[in-house]
């Protein structure tokens, strides 16, 4: 547990769509860079009074300040490839009817994650999908 007591680490999402990330924690610390979308899933993997070390899915890192940060969980659909779709089913089954085929860094709203599948949804689309393919969920990770 980190001083906010909730477990280190974990995911939560970008709450503004501009959000600094600093070198340090604090905001004599320089700018970094900066997030300009809302929703983003990151890894907070470390705490520091009112900081949070995040790790996005590049596996960079930085320190922003907690109420830039929310709880609703995100994950973007496989940010880590360039081509190709991944399927998002009717029900929690390789086998069940497709719904949608998703492309990389779609951003899709977690419902809930069991046995290997996620409910997900997006603008016009919602079902399930293999949990391996998100970043914004751990690969074993119940979500209620």
């Amino acid at each position: 547990m980190g001083p906010s007591g909730f477990p280190v680490p974990r995911f939560v999402s970008l709450k503004s769509d501009r959000v600094n990330v600093r070198v340090g924690p604090t905001l004599e610390h320089r700018i970094g860079w900066t997030y300009l979308r809302s929703g983003l899933p990151v890894e907070i993997v470390q705490e520091f009074e009112n900081w949070r070390r995040i790790r996005d899915w590049q596996g960079e890192e930085g320190w922003v300040f907690h109420s830039l940060l929310s709880g609703r969980r995100t994950a973007l659909v496989t940010p880590w490839e360039t081509t190709g779709t991944t399927p998002l089913r009717a029900d929690a089954r390789s086998d069940a009817r497709l719904s949608a085929e998703l492309a990389p860094n779609v951003l899709v709203n977690v419902g809930s994650c069991r046995e290997g599948w996620c409910r997900v949804s997006g603008s016009g689309f919602s079902g399930w999908i293999d949990q391996t393919r998100l970043f914004g969920v751990y690969p074993d990770e119940t979500v209620e």
